[in-house]
């Protein structure tokens, strides 16, 4: 992880926006992508970075995730990804095990997008 994704954490984190255990979390969710080979950088994971701490508080805080009416597209999209859908739910299950707060089908599913556009700029894709 690059020292600007890590400071966009760090801001995350001490302006109260997320919680240390949603910042700590998603820091090693990104840790994991990289010890796999994934380029993870601001500019590759920057937005699944934001993404995922903010729906994991949403979550957390008991706020309703909406249902959007390109959920269907996404789903579809995500159809040519399978890897990025697979980890997608991986990290909603361990989301689920360490925070108590599983990601909705919704969530998820962008959460697959992101994945997919990061394994592009990875060069293990």
């Amino acid at each position: 992880m690059d020292a600007r994704l890590a400071l966009r954490i760090r801001t995350f984190r001490d302006t109260g926006q997320v919680s240390p255990q949603v910042a700590d979390f998603v820091t090693t969710e990104l840790e994991a992508l990289a010890a796999e080979g994934a380029t993870v950088t601001e500019d590759t994971a920057g937005m699944l970075t934001s993404h995922l701490m903010m729906a994991l508080t949403r979550l957390l805080d008991g706020r309703p995730v909406e249902r959007f009416p390109t959920d269907r597209q996404v789903a579809a999209e995500l159809d040519r990804h399978p890897e990025a859908a697979s980890r997608a739910r991986s990290v909603s299950e361990r989301a689920k095990l360490t925070l108590g707060a599983a990601l909705p089908e919704t969530e998820i599913n962008f959460l697959g997008m992101h994945l997919a556009v990061l394994a592009q700029h990875s060069p293990a894709s």
